[in-house]
């Protein structure tokens, strides 16, 4: 029954959250840098809440309470670190497929998104627009990797519930079901960055929307993973939460803040990640 619980919930988060983007990639509109500025911002403060507040308290709390040694504190730090550094490879890989396929992005650029067309790589229509083959190429590169970028995500979400007790009557509250719902909102841009080249590369976009929700997939398997490990002992508990929270402290100072700041130059955004961090600890509170 938890294993099914899980997986209805990461099928929403995944599957849902990033075939809504390829639905909002299909009727895109290129005039919401403000917007999308601000909601990026206002999830990273979200995300940081949880990570802070939630996530990296239970392993304090166990060895508060004696259940771990003291020495666990490497462990976790060393977790954490594994998980930032396999999130940041995943991007890795992402940027280096697709962005050299654009003839503005070189040495000189911004590392990261600094508008939105570049957030979700529909400035590939505008170098490759008589090129169809490879726009599609480009969209089919990000699938695969947007999908191998949503595995780890799931395990942040899997990891989460897997350290909520009573699972089945808590579903709908705590780390596990909050991360759910900003990995969700997360893979909105992720899916918008996979069917807009699909599409402008000749995809019908029925069929591109699908395509583009089924790289949500691997958000199901890796929920499934992280809950599993996280449920074989207090050492693999804290491991998965440690990783999880690395994954998502690359989340947010890798992508999400660096995205959201380039894309509109002003204090607001920041104001956005500080009453995202307030709702955060709200949730996590109540």
């Amino acid at each position: 029954m938890e294993y099914l619980a899980i997986i209805v919930i990461t099928f929403i988060s995944g599957v849902f959250g990033t075939g809504i983007g390829g639905l909002v990639g299909a009727l895109f509109k290129r005039d919401s840098n403000k917007i999308v500025s601000l909601l990026l911002s206002f999830a990273a403060g979200i995300m940081l809440a949880v990570v802070c507040f939630d996530l990296m308290s239970e392993p304090i709390e166990l060895m508060r309470a004696g259940e771990l040694p003291s020495t666990t504190t490497i462990i976790v730090v060393a977790a954490v670190i594994a998980g930032y550094v396999v999130v940041y490879l995943l991007n890795f890989f992402i940027d280096k497929a697709t962005n050299k396929e654009v003839e503005h992005i070189d040495e000189n650029h911004p590392a990261t998104a600094d508008n939105l067309d570049e957030l979700i790589h529909a400035d590939h229509y505008e170098t490759h627009k008589n090129q169809k083959s490879k726009l599609f190429i480009a969209g089919l590169v990000m699938m695969c990797a947007i999908a191998l970028h949503n595995l780890p995500e799931g395990m942040v979400i899997g990891a989460s519930y897997a350290a909520t007790e009573n699972l089945i009557s808590n579903l709908f509250s705590g780390a596990g079901f909050i991360m759910a719902i900003v990995i969700g909102l997360h893979n909105i841009p992720e899916g918008m960055a996979v069917s807009v080249p699909l599409i402008s590369g000749g995809m019908s976009k029925p069929k591109a929307i699908l395509l583009t929700a089924l790289s949500g997939l691997p958000t199901v398997f890796g929920a499934l993973i992280g809950f599993a490990l996280g449920g074989i002992n207090k050492i693999m508990l804290v491991l998965s939460l440690g990783f999880a929270s690395g994954a998502m402290l690359y989340v947010v100072f890798g992508e999400l803040l660096p995205e959201s700041i380039l894309m509109w130059k002003s204090k607001l955004p920041t104001l956005s990640l500080f009453i995202g961090l307030l709702v955060g600890f709200l949730l996590v509170m109540f």
